[in-house]
């Protein structure tokens, strides 16, 4: 019997995103408070941070396309508004429109898609849709909508334009969660790909255009990271090339999942790396937003040309920052490393170029945030910053969260993969046992 109720399904993967922004927002509304204490409309602030949680909750749980397309909505309008929320800097409202225009454009794709979906099969359910579609001209149609619908939303090259002027004019701690919004986009990319459409596509196709998507990603992020003198747009430049470790990964996964051998000896290798790299990137990612986030509260410009000496006030802030560069550039024993080098080993076996590609932008990487740590916390204390203190307690915690985390992770990885990773992947690869929960349930 087909399920005609919108309905909410968990499974490994969507669990995962779940945990994923748990964490991050929970580090980001502690974080908030005394962030935003001087600023008006706290109501409107704390309800529109939990409607953008919500609708990334949502995007990750439901087990409809029409219900994703309202949580999308829900997200994207929470996000825009939050992104554009202190109005009296002139660049807020450039980045709130920004983003609200891009997603406006992925939603209208998506629900058409949803409409070409819905024309042939009469059903919305995604697993549904998965048991019956039969790969017509408008199901190719579809998928290129919900592929470019989702590419752009996640930031992903050559539809990235968007995402250095909306994460950089955000408070902070929205930009952590943003961040969220933009992976649970990359999950349904992955829903997407694996379950909806799964052995009844192209595969080696459709894996080579996620995993070119990765490569031009990690190369434009960081090539844009390097001429960067805004903290900000630096770390969102990197986020487009983190990325792109991403699609790397999950992209050869999808390449190889139709030949066995090749998916047992290095496809579930190379996904475990993409997706562990998920969870990661949340948090090194998140960590470096909220310490650039705390520079700006205490010094009030994010320009690297006119800092200097910080870390004399602020050496907690200068610790995690460092924590979080290092573990963005992969550096052992912090969790980017982890999953960076379970990347490189299994994408070596499908293509070693690929592989050095990889470690070459990791290395980038490690010099671009070098660069902007010492412009912003070494050498000599500016006059004007000789009375800067470090930042507020709740400001520190929410920094202290992500930065544990990081470090457990580093030190532990085989607890994680096992317990978070292995399950989330086993989830994309067996599309029938999404479709058996949603359909035997029905």
């Amino acid at each position: 019997m087909v399920p005609v109720r919108i309905i909410l399904e968990v499974d490994g993967i969507s669990i995962f995103m779940g945990i994923i922004t748990g964490t991050v927002a929970l580090a980001a509304a502690i974080y908030s408070f005394s962030f935003m204490k001087k600023e008006t409309g706290q109501n409107r602030f704390y309800t529109l941070l939990l409607l953008l949680v919500a609708g990334v909750f949502g995007m990750a749980f439901t087990g409809d396309l029409f219900n994703l397309f309202v949580f999308l909505e829900i997200a994207s309008i929470s996000g825009a508004a939050l992104a554009a929320f202190r109005i009296r800097f002139a660049d807020s409202a450039e980045g709130g429109l920004k983003y609200i225009v891009v997603s406006a454009t992925a939603a209208l794709m998506v629900l058409f898609a949803i409409g070409l979906f819905y024309a042939q099969y009469n059903l919305l359910n995604i697993g549904a849709l998965a048991s019956v579609i039969q790969y017509t001209t408008l199901d190719k149609i579809a998928l290129a909508l919900l592929v470019m619908a989702f590419v752009m939303k996640l930031g992903g090259v050559p539809l990235h334009m968007w995402l250095p002027d909306g994460y950089s004019v955000a408070p902070a701690s929205i930009t952590a969660v943003l961040l969220v919004a933009s992976q649970v986009s990359m999950y349904a990319l992955f829903r997407t790909c694996f379950t909806l459409y799964g052995v009844t596509l192209n595969l080696v196709t459709v894996g080579w255009m996620v995993i070119i998507l990765g490569i031009l990603s990690m190369f434009v992020g960081v090539t844009m990271a390097v001429l960067q003198t805004d903290l900000k747009r630096l770390i969102a430049y990197n986020c487009i090339c983190e990325s792109g470790f991403m699609l790397l990964g999950v992209g050869v996964g999808l390449t190889v999942l139709g030949n066995p051998e090749a998916l047992a000896a290095y496809g579930v290798g190379a996904m475990t790396g993409g997706i562990f790299h998920m969870i990661n990137h949340a948090l090194f990612e998140g960590l470096l937003f909220l310490a650039a986030g705390a520079l700006f509260y205490r010094i009030g410009t994010r320009n690297l040309n006119e800092m200097g000496g910080l870390a004399h006030g602020m050496k907690f802030t200068a610790i995690l920052f460092l924590l979080g560069a290092l573990a963005s550039s992969g550096i052992p024993p912090f969790n980017g490393f982890a999953s960076k080098i379970l990347i490189y080993e299994s994408v070596y076996q499908f293509n070693p170029i690929l592989a050095v590609i990889g470690i070459i932008v990791s290395i980038i990487t490690l010099a671009v945030f070098i660069k902007a740590f010492f412009s912003a916390f070494t050498g000599q204390v500016l006059p004007k910053f000789k009375e800067v203190r470090e930042a507020p307690k709740a400001m520190m915690a929410g920094m202290t969260i992500l930065s544990v985390i990081i470090v457990f992770f580093g030190l532990f990885p085989g607890l994680v993969v096992d317990w978070l990773v292995h399950p989330a992947v086993s989830a994309l690869i067996d599309k029938a046992a999404y479709i058996q929960a949603i359909m035997g349930g029905g």
